[in-house]
């Protein structure tokens, strides 16, 4: 039975959630799976794969996960390895914002110096009702530039779970796979990026 770590960072609890429900649909194939915020994330070395939920706030990812995936880097770079992106700019079809996701997480893996096999984009939440007034008012902004919903007294959910149960589970079979008949690590690929 293989072991997953996910590690996540969370500014608003949507990348919780995000990482909880991938749990669920690893733990459902059969896999023991820890999930830990990346302030109290464990060392990865006895997991047969790794994935690392962060989310995009202001061009780049919770300082917290960039300095985990740093002191990690050895170890996440030999073995199977996923990072979810969470951003609401995946959403806008436009190839310039696309662009700029694909840049946001290039740094990051340059930064980091960790190659993850698969990156996926995945749209998070607008979560007015539980921002505090000034970041309600700059959400508010960017979704109006964005054309989306700017009625601040509810919530907006963009995450597609059936979307992200797919990936999950491609994920955990990845794993699997190679646990079970310990397959060498191939070249990484990149999921929901759209190429420069």
């Amino acid at each position: 039975m293989a072991r997953i770590l996910i590690v996540y960072g969370t500014t608003h609890g949507q990348t919780a959630r995000i990482a909880a429900g991938v749990a669920g649909t690893l733990r459902a194939q059969g896999a023991i799976v820890d999930v830990h915020d990346v302030c109290t994330g464990p060392r990865p070395e006895p997991y047969d794969g790794i994935l690392v939920a962060a989310s995009v706030h202001v061009g780049k990812y919770q300082t917290a996960v960039v300095r985990w995936a740093q002191s990690h880097r050895a170890v996440l770079n030999s073995k199977r390895t996923a990072f979810l992106s969470v951003c609401l700019g995946v959403l806008q079809r436009d190839p310039a914002v696309q662009r700029h996701l694909a840049e946001i997480v290039e740094r990051f893996t340059t930064t980091t110096a960790w190659t993850p096999m698969v990156t996926k984009h995945v749209a998070g939440a607008l979560l007015y009702t539980k921002y505090n007034w000034l970041t309600r008012f700059v959400m508010k902004r960017i979704a109006k530039r964005a054309g989306g919903d700017t009625d601040t007294t509810r919530d907006y959910e963009y995450t597609d779970w059936a979307d992200l149960e797919r990936f999950a589970a491609e994920f955990g079979r990845l794993v699997d796979r190679a646990h079970a008949h310990g397959v060498a690590i191939p070249e990484p690929e990149c999921v929901g990026i759209a190429a420069p």
